[in-house]
């Protein structure tokens, strides 16, 4: 069983940071990295033509290990709407729906918006029942049903950002398929703390912003794109995505072919000796961990501390529709917010408010501790 991990982050033994999923720390090897990185531009001329290569594989390898995925099927991003371009640009299809789930992060709900109204399709949001009891179960089976066969596109998280609500994906991508829909998942709210499998769901593509689960720095993330997206174009004609850019010498025989699978969906400037070898630090010890055993932490330090909660009225999705590693808290009629905000701050507790919800996301630098002063700001 996963211990506590917390020797291994930068976190004041005085703070109860349970918020991972508004943004993670590094772990200490990474800032190391990182130092190691700015000190290597120090000296430009140490820096050869195969360090803009070596670590771009290196990292997709880490990525394709967590995920189950070829790592040449991986692009190195660095935001949710950088991919996410990518993937709107590349799409031909007119007069079908694409749904969206209610709520969704803006940058997976703008592009839609926008490409929707390009090709006259209609934009449809799959809203979460009304009651609160079976709403997972529910929710998913509202997005299976509207699944038919004038759906062209599915876009959604793996989990739902604000509340940590589970979607069964695996299902879903199966009715899409049904139907001949494309199913594109924004994993950035679970992937590296929740297990996930690319060979066993086969989305078409899988974009994670970095800076959250995966324990990146910022403006760091990684995407697949299936063999849906072999002839796609990518979003910048930078020199790296061209064939043959290993050869310095001969850059300036302009090739017309793109690199195979995802290496052409990377971003400009993707060979970056600072933030990369962060990230492969971070992969490599989510990797050691695994994401079910994170799971199995959060899940263990959080459970049994939150039933005192119950007889206040507070809800969360304690029938398992959420992963432990984030959930949202559901605040009774007559809990003032602002009070409660002036205490959690007060106590060093350090959550996100999502409407009249708490969302709270531990990870395995968080004690049972942590979770005791949550309850205690709840309860007094």
């Amino acid at each position: 069983m996963l211990e506590c991990q917390s020797d291994k982050f930068d976190l004041p033994e005085e703070v109860s940071y349970i918020n991972c999923a508004y943004m993670s720390p590094l772990l200490k090897s990474s800032m190391e990295e990182g130092i190691k990185g700015v000190a290597r531009k120090g000296r430009p001329f140490a820096i050869t033509p195969a360090d803009f290569f070596n670590q771009v594989r290196e990292i997709k390898k880490g990525f394709g290990k967590l995920v189950n995925g070829d790592p040449e099927r991986m692009a190195i991003i660095p935001s949710l709407s950088h991919a996410m371009a990518t993937i709107t640009s590349n799409l031909r299809i007119k007069e079908k729906n694409v749904l969206i789930i209610d709520e969704q992060f803006p940058s997976n709900v703008y592009p839609w918006k926008r490409w929707a109204g390009e090709n006259n399709c209609k934009l449809i949001t799959i809203e979460p029942p009304a009651a609160l009891e079976n709403r997972h179960e529910i929710w998913n089976e509202k997005i299976l049903e509207q699944i038919d066969i004038n759906t062209g596109i599915v876009s959604m998280g793996t989990v739902h950002w604000a509340d940590g609500t589970l979607f069964d994906v695996k299902k879903i991508r199966e009715r899409t398929r049904e139907v001949g829909a494309y199913f594109f998942l924004d994993g950035t709210q679970s992937v590296g703390a929740l297990p996930f499998d690319i060979q066993e769901v086969q989305p078409d593509a899988l974009v994670c912003s970095g800076y959250k689960w995966l324990l990146f720095p910022y403006t760091t993330g990684m995407a697949y794109f299936s063999e849906v997206f072999d002839d796609a174009k990518p979003l910048e004609e930078n020199w790296v995505s061209r064939k043959n850019s290993d050869n310095f010498a001969g850059l300036v025989n302009y090739q017309d072919d793109y690199r195979e699978k995802g290496f052409r969906f990377s971003m400009g400037e993707t060979s970056n000796w600072i933030s990369l070898p962060m990230g492969i630090e971070a992969l490599r010890q989510l990797n050691e961990w695994g994401p079910a055993n994170i799971q199995h932490y959060c899940r263990s330090i959080v459970n049994d501390k939150l039933e005192a909660l119950q007889d206040r009225g507070y809800l969360w999705g304690s029938d398992g529709s959420c992963g432990a590693h984030l959930f949202g808290i559901r605040m009774p009629e007559g809990v003032d917010i602002n009070i409660l905000k002036q205490r959690l701050e007060d106590q060093k507790v350090y959550v996100s408010i999502r409407g009249n919800a708490i969302r709270v996301s531990p990870h395995v630098y968080n004690t049972e501790n942590d979770i005791d002063k949550l309850v205690s700001c709840m309860l007094e």
